[in-house]
């Protein structure tokens, strides 16, 4: 229960997080130097847990039943599997089930460290138990099964079933080697006679990489989930359950946030590899303060990484994402890394970090020839500002830049593929439909108090306007969504993809916590909470919250059946509707509806299309079942799905390539590059493009928009 007092505490707080953060950072100072007040987490944890009451497009009661929410999803978050704990943990740390509403309202914070540490304790003595399992062989004609879904099994009631739980884990997981081990030996053993092994030594071998993978992954998982993470984790899961896109971002990860969204950071210029376990160099950026160094050489192995004069960090066993953490940061600093050389030696390099730009991540562009046609195809692989510089790249002044090389270029057509867009800058995106459309409304937006607002595109100019085709599937979201559901509401072109984009149709913005770090970057000490605060609404007055836009050309693609759209987060918000916008249709010429129909009658008689949909269906029915731990129940099994998977990644290739070229402007990126690495990129990428199923089935259908357009001038 929350009195007056408190509450007008928390509105204090909440005023001097959000306007006055420096003194935010004076408390946050005085109270880790008394341990009679409360710590930094407890009122970091409070002062978010008021923005989401108070700010939050619509927030949860946090009461009891949130409390026990929050407990049940931390604990699933800490053992997914629900194999290290036993039910007797559950049981233990039951006093805290209806207590957690109170630490988010200012009481002490006990449940995490005290689950957190309890986990850790588990992990060690998980490892004892599969590591004595995989001491003995397997034997792998018995008839026994294993459930994998977490969701359908129970915490373990005894050390004894969880000993079980583990044997049987385990076996799957060296099934699964042995018989790939064995295949290869039956492919290689008659060229090769390093692979002319017994059963019995490829079972052992299967073993050994079970326990190396096992190993690995549990030894990271001790050493990067510090009391630090154990934290962040656990706000995460608290504001996660407001709904999925409200996210905590710590300092670095924040940073990180901030580098997708502008394409730049502040590193060494290398790209990492993980190379069995081992974090290696794969290449090097051409200018960058690695390659100047001279000292830096592809397959070098990172030891360690050290900020400046500060003892460094033993990056050995970290995932390359973890490493990438602590080699960024801001420019201008230092970066000691220790690499193991080819030879054996180990080299400590110095390195002042530099700005490295992304520009693959930015838009490119290609030209399909068709028949002495040409279709302009234009990557966006998501919505990006650099809201930081005032020169930086932002996606609509890029996608401009491509279409005039297009219309340089005589195009007939324009393919935009939004495919896993998963969104960005809602500003970007308004601007970025108005280059299609004259003036209008291009999207609307809902706050908490339930205040309308249109953005509309002003200009009455438009850049393109021919025939238009938007690619999307199940992970176009957010922005990308925002795109399509107006060109299809305008009638401005074609959308095509999957059954339907992702389905988010909520607003974020981040709100910094504590005292700025970096002027230049926005970076403050507590990083900050990306809070949802509006809804977005078609200009039809539909959401695409849940439902996500329908494309007009359905293609069947074969991830239709995994389970990750917001329809299938427990948490997400409800779809709704508001009223109508004022917006005139396109008078494009064309008649949608007979276009939309010859194109669906055409896409259902492909052989191609109608196979994977079929085998899409196959896997979604047989994916939700318990598997066999008998070799031969499970090589049918695996036979099965394998050559359905196989049959799925042949049809979405062509087996002839597209003629797709680079813009004339453009071909000295591809084929003159002075950066050799990225040149061979730039051309991987095009070799990928020109075997790419739906974007010449894209294609098709820009071609005939072009052919119905010429007909009615025929007419005319």
């Amino acid at each position: 229960m929350k009195n007056n007092n408190k509450h007008q505490a928390q509105k204090l707080l909440l005023l001097l997080l959000v306007i006055i953060t420096g003194i935010v950072l004076w408390s946050f100072r005085k109270s880790s130097n008394n341990s009679n007040d409360d710590s930094k987490e407890q009122i970091l944890l409070n002062t978010i847990g008021t923005l989401l009451e108070q700010k939050h497009y619509s927030p949860k009661a946090i009461d009891d039943n949130f409390s026990k929410q929050v407990f049940a999803k931390f604990l699933s978050a800490l053992d997914q599997d629900k194999d290290v704990f036993l039910q007797t943990d559950i049981v233990s740390l039951k006093k805290y089930e209806t207590t957690l509403d109170d630490e988010i309202h200012g009481a002490a914070l006990n449940f995490y460290s005290e689950a957190s540490a309890l986990y850790l304790k588990r992990l060690d003595e998980a490892m004892q138990i599969y590591r004595g399992i995989l001491s003995s062989p397997f034997d792998f004609k018995t008839r026994e099964e294993i459930q994998l879904d977490a969701d359908k099994l129970s915490y373990p009631a005894s050390e004894a079933e969880r000993i079980e739980a583990w044997r049987r884990r385990v076996k799957y997981f060296t099934l699964e080697r042995y018989v790939e081990l064995t295949e290869q030996r039956d492919k290689n053993k008659a060229t090769d006679t390093a692979w002319n092994k017994t059963d019995a030594q490829l079972e052992q071998e299967a073993r050994t990489k079970v326990l190396t993978a096992l190993d690995r992954g549990f030894n990271h998982q001790k050493q990067m989930f510090t009391s630090d993470e154990q934290f962040n984790m656990y706000v995460n899961v608290v504001v996660d359950l407001m709904d999925p896109h409200t996210e905590y971002f710590p300092p670095i990860e924040k940073r990180q946030f901030d580098e997708e969204m502008s394409g730049r950071f502040y590193g060494i210029g290398a790209q990492l590899k993980d190379e069995d376990g081992a974090i290696k160099i794969a290449s090097l950026v051409t200018g960058s303060p690695a390659w100047k160094s001279g000292q830096v050489q592809v397959n070098d192995e990172i030891i360690k990484v050290a900020q400046g004069k500060n003892e460094p960090a033993d990056v050995r066993g970290f995932a390359v994402t973890d490493a990438v953490k602590l080699i960024r940061g801001n420019k201008g600093t230092e970066v000691k890394i220790t690499f193991k050389k080819s030879d054996g030696t180990q080299q400590t390099v110095s390195l002042i970090r530099d700005e490295i730009v992304l520009d693959e991540t930015f838009a490119r562009s290609a030209v399909i020839n068709d028949n002495g046609k040409k279709i302009g195809y234009i990557f966006l692989p998501e919505f990006y500002a650099d809201l930081n510089r005032p020169d930086g790249n932002r996606c609509s002044v890029d996608v401009a830049n491509e279409i005039e090389k297009l219309k340089k270029e005589n195009v007939e057509g324009i393919i935009l593929d939004l495919r896993n867009n998963g969104g960005g800058s809602l500003y970007e995106v308004v601007q970025m439909i108005g280059m299609f459309i004259k003036e209008g409304p291009v999207v609307q937006v809902k706050d908490r108090n339930g205040n309308p607002a249109v953005l509309r595109d002003n200009d009455p100019g438009i850049l393109y306007n021919g025939p238009f085709a938007v690619m999307v599937n199940e992970l176009s979201a957010s922005a990308s969504e925002i795109f399509a559901a107006a060109i299809q509401d305008y009638k401005r072109g074609i959308i095509a993809g999957s059954t339907s984009t992702y389905g988010k149709g909520t607003v974020q913005k981040p709100i910094p916590l504590g005292k700025a770090i970096d002027y230049s970057t926005g970076q403050t000490e507590f990083g900050a909470l990306k809070l949802t605060f509006e809804k977005f609404y078609r200009i039809n007055g539909g959401s695409t919250q849940l439902k996500g836009v329908t494309p007009d050309i359905i293609l069947p693609d074969s991830y239709e059946y995994i389970k990750f759209r917001e329809k299938d987060n427990p948490t997400s918000l409800a779809w709704d509707q508001i009223s109508k916008a004022d917006y005139t249709e396109f008078n494009s010429g064309i008649n949608w509806q007979t276009l939309e129909q010859k194109e669906d009658e055409r896409i259902k008689k492909d052989s191609a299309f109608s196979l994977i949909k079929a085998n899409t269906d196959w896997i979604e029915k047989n994916a939700d079942k318990t598997y066999s731990l008998n070799i031969d129940d499970y090589k049918k099994e695996q036979n099965l799905i394998k050559k359905t998977a196989k049959q799925n990644e042949s049809l979405i290739h062509l087996s002839k390539p597209l003629d797709i070229q680079p813009l004339l402007q453009d071909r000295d990126k591809f084929y003159n590059n002075a950066d050799t690495v990225k040149g061979s990129r730039n051309q991987q990428w095009l070799k990928n493009i020109q075997l790419d199923i739906y974007i010449n089935e894209t294609m098709n259908i820009v071609d005939n928009m072009a052919g119905a357009l010429q007909a009615t001038d025929v007419k005319n």
